[in-house]
């Protein structure tokens, strides 16, 4: 059983509405979004691109329904522009998120990434980094993860399919060169699994230094039909490759048993973009929620 005390649940909003593909489910509003997340049982989310800009606006829209903003995704460009640059877009991001009461923000490196591209498969064509650019990528995150920390905030780096961090070998050699006073990682169930990585290898690993936790479930035979028919990773996504835990082939249970044993303290977050027209966004929700309090009881 997971800590009530220390450990708190949320849902992200790309279940609604999908950031990358602003077509699937256009028609859900985040007044609508938000109230179904708190219907559904969930105490926290990130932000979504259809949230209100204005802090003010959206915290009160959020205390009105027991919802709490637990991280924001961040598009970091620190091996292909220059470093002030995504400094300063981080500054503002960190005054943003400071003034909705989140205490995480989540980064990930877009340069190069194929993630968002039709006509790339996702899993061939990957960037690899050359060690001048792991350099640049390590150094960078230090700086900024140093300056979350002066605001009060914790830097949590997003390994993702398509981008420079993305396998095995890259995650364990970000870990091992990002300072680990500064930088942290947000573990990612259903990203690991596409990548063809044990999630349970890499939480195990890196526990004491994972800072934000999503819990996105995998159907392993779209991923196959992906690989066979060369699938983007948007494409993946339409035809249904993500879904919540307990309604695909990733075994959560271990993952809960690290959770609970290592002490860990922040939010689990549910995250399963999927087309809200096939896969009902309250519905998943709460058949999300139901499966999470039966095997860990949070």
């Amino acid at each position: 059983m997971l800590n009530k005390e220390k450990i708190s649940l949320g849902i992200a909003p790309i279940g609604w509405t999908n950031d990358d593909m602003p077509d699937l489910g256009k028609e859900n509003t985040f007044q609508q979004t938000v109230s179904e997340m708190a219907l559904a049982g969930f105490s926290g989310t990130e932000v979504g691109s259809h949230y209100p800009t204005d802090p003010v606006e959206l915290k009160k829209a959020l205390d009105l329904r027991g919802l709490t903003i637990c991280n924001r995704w961040f598009s970091s460009f620190l091996i292909s522009k220059p470093y002030e640059e995504t400094e300063e877009a981080f500054r503002k991001e960190l005054a943003f998120l400071k003034a909705v009461g989140a205490k995480r923000i989540g980064v990930s490196e877009q340069s190069y990434s194929t993630q968002g591209k039709l006509d790339q498969p996702i899993l061939e064509g990957k960037y690899v980094m050359n060690d001048e650019e792991w350099k640049k990528l390590t150094e960078g995150l230090n700086k900024l993860g140093k300056i979350a920390k002066e605001e009060g905030m914790i830097l949590t780096f997003h390994h993702h399919m398509g981008t420079v961090v993305q396998t095995e070998e890259e995650i364990d050699r970000f870990m091992a060169e990002v300072d680990p006073e500064y930088v942290f990682l947000l573990f990612d169930s259903g990203h690991c699994s596409f990548a063809g990585i044990d999630p349970e290898k890499v939480l195990k690993k890196y526990i004491s230094r994972v800072r934000h936790i999503h819990l996105k479930d995998l159907r392993k035979a779209v991923v196959e039909e992906s690989r066979k028919n060369h699938w983007s990773f948007l494409k993946s996504v339409r035809e249904g490759c993500f879904t919540v835990p307990g309604d695909g082939d990733v075994d959560f249970a271990p993952l809960f048993k690290i959770i609970e044993e290592s002490g860990y303290e922040g939010w689990v977050l549910v995250e399963a973009e999927q087309d809200p027209a096939k896969a009902n966004p309250l519905e998943y929700a709460i058949k999300a929620r139901k499966y999470i309090h039966e095997k860990t009881g949070l």
